[in-house]
């Protein structure tokens, strides 16, 4: 027993050490979120329109189906986009009205941009006029998410007008993350969901594919990826999504013509897969490739010998070496962003993650390099990723962005999202609300609707999955837990303990219910951090237990539960890999059993 004992209070002095060393404060800044929760009265679409009105009474009744009405030439290309829709031929159908065109747009006040709408409801049916194809297809969007709102339940449609078009030109996401490429499954499911969502661009730049990254840029694609890339781009066009292939040829350029005919050969390789446009990424890289003069020459070249002969290829997008203003020349004659801004083709885009490699889109960052680059930035936003915090799944609400700037500012904005694809929808939903609709863009509200979208089934659960799993731990912090009060033990009331103690039984429930969800791809991605979120749960529920055996004084039935309690070295080797709840609740188990070893020490040596 004497051994059991010194054993025993080895490990707890073991613990005792390794929790100190976790404790952290909670920034300020990572308390809230920005934004508050809208009742929409079951009117539910993403992005949000610029203009909705709903009547206060009237509506149709949609459960016979609709019937087009639409000249030729718009039926033949909007019948692919409509399957959501149950067609009629005859008369039973609700009349659906589609018509575009700059003049027709022109007519209806509608904005002179692409992709911009106006839809209709009223006794007549549904009218849509669009601006051009892109506007239509989003009109239809719309359409789509108002037949599955709420409002829609009982096979009824409220007369609305909405008036609609996006602020940015470019609104998508990058696959530039290092680390395991999106599976082509994946890839489909996420252009699919951009066009769901009306984002328009998906660079596919993942640094870990050989035939992009260095040595093999060189290459062709074997022919089973080439196939696959031609699927993926064929999917774009149906979504109406911008594919965008990249290449990371810095590392080992050698800028001869040897290498540039390489380039070339490789872009007309891509062009016969169907690839439209272009983008050369310099980053993460160094040696010769960092040449900026030579960088602006070779994209001012391929311009010149394979955009412009091409006809239908747009303008090439580039990513500097300095794409961060943590470690920019800021010269503005010397720097890479000012010769980009003196000599690189005025139509590419130029690439920038803002003040440092993740961080927020503000005003003062774009303000630096577009008075560098001599036009609007476009934004790579660095979020959700993960590579360099692999063991972190983030699920929180897009925010930091700026609703302040215009186009004028900013070109578009792309998310870089985490090699979980399904579970970085939950981001890229509000990537694209806020990129649509810059001012009106609400963090928390577009984060309320997309754990809907994307977990329709499961939603509560899902909610309290991810309001856990927010922050990073180190780099870009981002708030978590901020329902959730945690407390030490000698300052608590008894609502705050039983607060807690419903939270991490809704947590082990929660855990529970996530194995159910119906879209399996995500539950793949999500299943390791799902079953450390369930012991965390448990493991929670103990330590309140622990809280209470401690102040009931039986210091041996407190021993047996505190040893109990104690993660062993293979649980935290599972919990580092997949690490959950590391703002608050973690944090709390840790502060806690240290407190308690503490306070238990201090008890005894004072007797």
């Amino acid at each position: 027993m004497k051994n059991f004992i010194i054993s025993t209070l080895i490990v707890i002095s073991t613990f005792a050490t390794v929790a100190k060393a976790s404790v952290d404060s909670i920034p300020e800044q990572l308390k809230s979120v920005p934004g508050q929760k809208i009742d929409h009265k079951g009117v539910i679409i993403n992005p949000t329109p610029h203009s909705i009105e709903v009547k206060k009474s009237g509506s149709i009744n949609i459960s016979k189906g609709f019937r087009l009405v639409a000249p030729q030439d718009i039926y033949h290309h909007v019948n692919d986009e409509m399957n959501f829709l149950s067609l009629k031929n005859d008369t039973d159908g609700i009349r659906l009205k589609i018509q575009q065109g700059e003049t027709i747009a022109s007519k209806n006040k509608i904005k002179e941009t692409n992709g911009s709408y106006k839809l209709v409801v009223d006794g007549k049916g549904v009218d849509i006029t669009a601006f051009d194809n892109d506007g239509t297809f989003y009109a239809l969007q719309t359409l789509r998410q108002l037949i599955s709102s709420p409002v829609a339940k009982n096979g009824t449609l409220p007369f609305l007008t909405i008036t609609d078009y996006p602020d940015l030109g470019i609104r998508g996401t990058v696959e530039g993350f290092y680390g395991n490429p999106w599976s082509h499954q994946t890839r489909l499911s996420i252009i699919d969901f951009l066009g769901q969502n009306k984002m328009n661009t998906y660079i596919y730049g993942p640094k870990d594919d050989p035939y992009h990254n260095s040595p093999n840029w060189r290459l062709p694609y074997p022919e089973k990826e080439a196939s696959q890339i031609k699927e993926l781009i064929d999917e774009s066009r149906k979504n109406h999504v911008n594919f965008v292939w990249a290449i990371h040829p810095g590392q080992d350029i050698k800028w001869n013509q040897e290498d540039y005919d390489n380039l070339l050969r490789k872009f007309n390789s891509m062009y016969d897969l169907g690839v439209r446009q272009f983008a050369i990424f310099f980053d993460d890289i160094k040696g010769e490739g960092t040449d900026s003069y030579k960088q602006t020459k070779l994209l001012n070249d391929l311009t010149n010998d394979f955009v412009i002969t091409k006809d239908d290829v747009g303008p090439i997008m580039i990513c500097p070496t300095d794409y961060t203003q943590l470690w920019a020349n800021p010269d503005l004659e010397t720097g890479q962003l000012a010769i980009y801004g003196n000599s690189l083709n005025p139509k590419a885009e130029v690439f920038w993650t803002g003040a440092v490699v993740c961080s927020d889109l503000t005003p003062e960052t774009l303000e630096f390099v577009d008075e560098r680059i001599k036009r609007p930035a476009l934004y790579w936003w660095n979020f959700p990723v993960t590579d360099y915090v692999r063991e972190i799944v983030m699920q929180g609400p897009a925010y930091g962005l700026d609703t302040t700037l215009t186009s004028q500012q900013l070109s578009g904005i792309v998310s870089n999202p985490m090699e979980h694809g399904e579970a970085s929808k939950l981001a890229l939903y509000g990537t694209g609300d806020y990129a649509w609709n810059v001012a009106q863009y609400n963090p928390l509200d577009n984060w309320e609707r997309a754990l809907v979208e994307v977990v329709p089934d499961e939603t509560e659960a899902y909610r309290t999955f991810a309001i856990h799993n927010c922050d990073t731990g180190k780099g870009y912090r981002r708030a978590e837990s901020w329902e959730t009060e945690t407390f030490t033990i000698h300052n608590y009331t008894p609502e705050q303990f039983e607060n807690l103690r419903n939270e991490f039984e809704k947590i082990v429930s929660s855990a529970e219910r996530m194995k159910k969800i119906s879209n399996s791809s995500l539950l793949n991605e999500l299943e390791p951090w799902i079953v450390e979120f369930g012991k965390l749960g448990q493991r929670g529920l103990k330590t309140l237990e622990l809280i209470k055996i401690y102040e009931n004084g039986d210091d041996a039935e407190f021993l047996r539960a505190y040893i109990d309690n104690i993660m062993s070295p293979q649980e935290r080797a599972a919990y580092s890999k997949h690490k959950v709840g590391t703002l608050k609740l973690q944090p709390f188990y840790e502060i806690v059993m240290t407190d308690l070893l503490n306070a238990r020490d201090s008890k005894k040596s004072s007797k």
